[in-house]
């Protein structure tokens, strides 16, 4: 910690400042009026708001994976980055779940289904959602997403057997003050409203008053001869409504508890019992508005595990989604205004699926696929998001670990590809990005048939992230108790190996091929291992450069039809189309495709010269690891390669090089050993029989 100590009065100073100054204060019914004409949309409703949560935080398109992200997932403000999610896939279903949202807010139909997220375990669904509800209790914080209710005040002065308790009664339901107004006065309100709104929505809100404000209002209006002023003047008062989970005020999670003794009530309310005495039971006023749907009014219920719950128990979400009210026992009809997601496993869907019983509920729910990650590398930042956030040993995360940890996860996951000329390792490599120009591989296409071949979609199977995160944190424990001081990619491959059998969620028919993929992930493993050791045995950066330099000036005069000057003589030449080739070999462009491949290269060149940065061969990655491949075959015949497997030979200077120049690309010192213990004998074997 840095800087001051902060003192009682700073952290009183910092949380007065963080709430809304309004919030312990009660307005009238006339000071809303004249708020709500002036920003029409506080009275928005629940989808319209969520909505607008979402925008307000911040988007920005990814131009590659042709999807908008929404920055609370993203980036995660809040949170200082502890929630962000990866892949482009949970973007993708991030994005399909606000459009529906969206789409609720312009009352073209999604705000009459469940939003029901399906995933297979740890895909992230039940922490989107989890994180959808704390920006909501943020954003209701703000001017922006501010809301209003209204409480019933002085209630025992007009009606004779009301409970001295019971003086002051909040909104039950935590209703928008505008329906206090009658219908017919209250559409000449919202006209005025929508006439100064800026926004893609219009306001509508055609609800009636709960039970018990109905109670309330047609008692008073009795005594005032229907004087509505004077009811709102005399017994009315507006309050600041901020929703908060704890205290169940329009964020609500709903949980199954036991399957075989659900109860409605826990949903809709029940009777008060406290009450009954005082009121009697047909009183509306003996009714406690306690079920989740009435705690989620206004803002977002949360149902997890949704599909468990008894086929009869999912009736009352076909009233809450369909109609937007429920029906308590032996009470009138409540109407509701909120979002309601869904969540579920892939057993439980499959379960429900084929069930003709299960129509009505399936035709009023919107489904919205949660599937695994399918980039390796953006697998691996959930790994490293989990090592930021957990209090981790000194230790050092070796180059390629959580990549290789990932390619696993992917490979679990993703079906395998039809095409005889390309395998699976290929595909997983395609859906990262690794695509040179040569290669003959349509993503698009291959995301399409992995889609139609899937059993529900490509990515709703497989291995999670969370039991690799489980087993990284067991390898780097375990490091730790060993007295090592770094993890690597072969350290993490045992604890993968040695527990696929013990995790319960993996189907046994599966372990045989999820080793056989393992075993993928070793050789891909030991291939970046092999090119990091030769990068280390004849790396030279100012060789590189030069190199690049050249290759560059002698791909301009073939482009422009041009002569290049001879380094050793001077005189103009033409371009060496024998040291392009070398250099080009190394990707395996062949000779048709060298022209495009030049071009590519003086395209790239000529877009940072207009940006104005110089030439960099090690910026662009597909040049550099030509230039580094050339390098070796022109350094390699100077390498000692009995050193590499000479353990006697282990600390003298020529290795002590080998061992600097992998820590350059990222390894630890011991790291470094290991690698060179690991894909240094391989090296030196192939060059030494070669």
């Amino acid at each position: 910690m840095t800087g001051e100590i902060e003192t009682l009065a700073d952290l009183s100073k910092h949380y007065k400042d963080s709430v809304p100054s309004d919030l312990r204060e009660a307005k009238s019914f006339e000071w809303y009026l004249e708020e709500v004409y002036d920003d029409p949309k506080i009275a928005r409703n629940a989808h319209q708001r969520v909505a607008d949560m979402f925008d307000f935080y911040g988007t920005r398109y990814d131009e590659d994976a042709g999807v908008v992200e929404y920055l609370m997932a993203s980036e995660d403000p809040l949170h200082d980055g502890e929630n962000v999610f990866y892949g482009r896939e949970v973007h993708e279903s991030i994005h399909e779940f606000v459009n529906k949202v969206k789409s609720g807010a312009r009352g073209l139909g999604p705000e009459k289904r469940i939003k029901l997220l399906l995933g297979p375990v740890g895909s992230g669904k039940s922490h989107f959602d989890w994180l959808s509800r704390r920006y909501f209790e943020d954003y209701t914080m703000r001017d922006e997403g501010r809301m209003y209710t209204f409480r019933w005040t002085n209630l025992g002065d007009v009606i004779r057997d009301q409970d001295p308790a019971d003086d002051v009664v909040q909104s039950p339901m935590n209703q928008d003050p505008l329906v206090l107004l009658p219908q017919e006065q209250r559409d000449m309100v919202i006209e005025q409203l929508n006439e100064n709104l800026d926004a893609p929505y219009t306001i509508r809100n055609d609800q009636a008053l709960d039970p018990a404000s109905e109670f309330y209002m047609d008692r008073l209006l009795g005594h005032y001869d229907d004087d509505l002023e004077e009811v709102v003047e005399n017994h009315i008062e507006i309050i600041r409504l901020v929703a908060s989970e704890n205290k169940r005020q329009c964020v609500e999670t709903f949980e199954p508890k036991d399957k075989k003794n659900q109860d409605e009530t826990e949903l809709t309310g029940d009777v008060n019992y406290s009450k009954l005495a005082v009121y009697g039971e047909s009183d509306p006023r003996a009714f406690d508005y306690s079920g989740a749907f009435c705690n989620a009014n206004r803002g977002i219920f949360s149902g997890e595990e949704l599909l468990k719950l008894q086929r009869e128990f999912l009736y009352d979400f076909l009233h809450a989604s369909q109609e937007q009210t429920i029906k308590p026992k032996n009470n009138p009809r409540i109407d509701i205004d909120q979002v309601i997601v869904g969540r579920t496993n892939m057993p439980e869907y499959r379960e429900k699926k084929g069930d003709e019983k299960m129509e009505a509920f399936n035709d009023r729910t919107k489904r919205i696929d949660f599937p695994y990650v399918l980039e390796y590398e953006q697998e691996a930042e959930i790994y490293r998001k989990m090592l930021r956030n957990a209090d981790v040993p000194d230790i050092h995360v070796e180059p390629h670990t959580l990549e290789m940890s990932g390619l696993f996860g992917v490979l679990t996951r993703i079906v395998e590809p039809d095409s005889d000329g390309i395998t699976l390792v290929q595909k997983a490599k395609a859906y990262n990005g690794e695509l040179d120009d040569g290669d003959d591989i349509d993503v698009r296409k291959l995301r399409e048939e992995g889609e139609s071949k899937a059993d529900i979609g490509e990515g709703m199977d497989g291995v999670s992230a969370r039991f690799i995160g489980d087993e990284i944190a067991e390898a780097i424990m375990d490091s730790t108790h060993r007295g090592r001081s770094y993890l690597s990619a072969l350290s993490s491959f045992t604890h993968l190996g040695e527990n696929l059998e013990g995790h319960g969620s993996i189907p046994e028919e599966n372990l045989e091929r999820y080793h056989r993929y393992l075993e993928m992930v070793r050789e891909e493993y030991k291939e970046r291992a092999i090119e990091d050791v030769r990068h280390a045995l004849a790396y030279d950066l100012d060789e590189i450069r030069r190199q690049g330099e050249k290759y560059m000036d002698h791909v301009m005069a073939y482009i422009d039809d041009a002569t290049v000057e001879d380094e050793l003589t001077g005189r103009d030449q033409d371009p060496d189309e024998k040291f392009l080739r070398a250099v080009e070999e190394k990707l395996n462009i062949p000779e048709d495709r060298k022209d495009d491949f030049r071009q590519e290269v003086s395209n790239w060149v000529s877009r940072r010269a207009r940006e104005g940065t110089s030439f960099d061969p090690q910026q662009n990655d597909r040049l550099r690891r030509a230039l580094e491949r050339k390098l070796w075959e022109d350094k390699k015949h100077n390498i000692n390669f009995s050193a590499l497997v000479s353990a006697n030979e282990l600390d003298d200077d020529e290795r002590n090089a080998w061992i600097d120049a992998l820590v350059d690309q990222g390894y630890s010192r011991e790291g470094a050993r290991e690698v060179l213990e690991f894909a240094g004998a391989e090296v030196a074997k192939s060059e030494l029989e070669g």
